[in-house]
């Protein structure tokens, strides 16, 4: 049976900061392996448990390469975008298609 591009499991990722508020790269690195590593069949992002409401356009951006990389095209990865503000949620739609072009 051949699986469908976004058929399976997909986790909504947390994402791991440190004390003074900054993205824990080293650590959203190994996460990104360990959801890989334990069968998910997709990567979610800046979404609802990845804290995307309260996250501001350029750690967003800088969360979803970090993903996209440490991924290596083992799994897609689809990034969160909504909010209640409807202009951040289609800006944030924006930015993550013109990534997903140039990929």
């Amino acid at each position: 049976m051949t699986k469908k591009r976004f058929q399976g499991t997909g986790t909504a990722m947390i994402t791991p900061f440190k004390s003074d508020g900054s993205v824990d790269e080293k650590a959203l690195r190994r996460f990104v392996d360990f959801q890989i590593d334990g069968g998910v069949d997709m990567l979610l992002p800046c979404g609802t448990t990845g804290e995307g409401a309260t996250l501001n356009a350029e750690e967003t951006d800088r969360i979803v390469r970090i993903v996209i990389e440490q991924s290596r095209d083992r799994v897609p990865v689809i990034v969160g975008a909504g909010s209640n503000s409807t202009a951040k949620a289609t800006g944030r739609t924006r930015r993550s298609v013109r990534r997903s072009l140039l990929q």
